[in-house]
């Protein structure tokens, strides 16, 4: 699978890169239509609290999954379910603890849209990085928000995830205000702020070069329910 030149030269000459969903629908070929979509988004109905939040917070919902990949061997390999980690340096708010977050569903985790969406991102990364031996993690995100009761989509701030290659999807918006995704560069810098709106919105980053962030969100209606679903992506070559 192939990533267009455009978002690939823009990721090398910048760091990062925004590919419109219909875009990614577009190289996802099946995986990206309607059918195959649709049980894909649903799987984020039905994520477990994130329990690690040490500023006390129960308005993040996940389920992570993690895979291998090696060179010349088309695809990715699951692994067996094992704890997130990220150092404090990374994550001053969580860092520095084995993280057992609730497992990715099987049938989630094989589906054809992770399966498309697993292949872009590696292709990414190789076009960056070379073939490589990776090791991969799949964090489903939702970020829940109420009248009063602001959600923090990164709540440690803006950020390096300690990886190689960061891929961001959209998944759904709704009834949201906020949420906009910060590029900036080692000195504080701002590189970009856009939103991710519409299904498959992505963010492309180069992790080492650029840190990312997302602005807090909050409802638009303050009656409705509102939240913020997105999966992340990341590659990181095996040492």
């Amino acid at each position: 699978m192939t990533v267009p030149a455009g978002p690939l030269a823009e990721v090398a000459a910048r760091g990062f890169a925004r590919v419109p969903g219909s875009t990614m629908a577009a190289l996802m070929g099946r995986a990206g239509d309607a059918a195959a979509l649709a049980p894909f988004f649903d799987s984020w109905n039905r994520l477990e609290t994130d329990a690690f939040m040490r500023d006390g917070g129960r308005y993040r919902r996940r389920r992570i999954a993690n895979f291998s990949a090696e060179p010349g061997i088309p695809g990715h390999v699951r692994g067996e379910h094992r704890p997130h980690f990220q150092a404090v340096v990374h994550n001053t708010l969580n860092g520095g603890v084995d993280r057992w977050f609730a497992a990715m569903e099987d049938e989630i985790a094989s589906s054809t849209p992770m399966t498309a969406l697993l292949g872009l991102g590696r292709a990414m990364a190789e076009a960056l990085h070379g073939p490589q031996s990776w090791f991969v993690e799949a964090h489903q995100f939702r970020i829940e928000a109420a009248a009063g009761a602001p959600g923090y989509p990164t709540p440690e701030g803006v950020h390096h995830d300690g990886v190689d290659c960061v891929l961001i999807v959209m998944i759904a918006r709704t009834n949201l205000e906020g949420g906009e995704t910060i590029i900036e560069d080692d000195d504080g810098n701002r590189l970009a702020q856009f939103v991710l709106r519409d299904p498959l919105d992505t963010a492309m980053v180069d992790d080492p070069r650029v840190m990312h962030g997302v602005t807090p969100v909050a409802p638009a209606d303050a009656s409705l329910p509102s939240c913020r679903d997105v999966l992340v992506l990341t590659w990181k070559r095996h040492a």
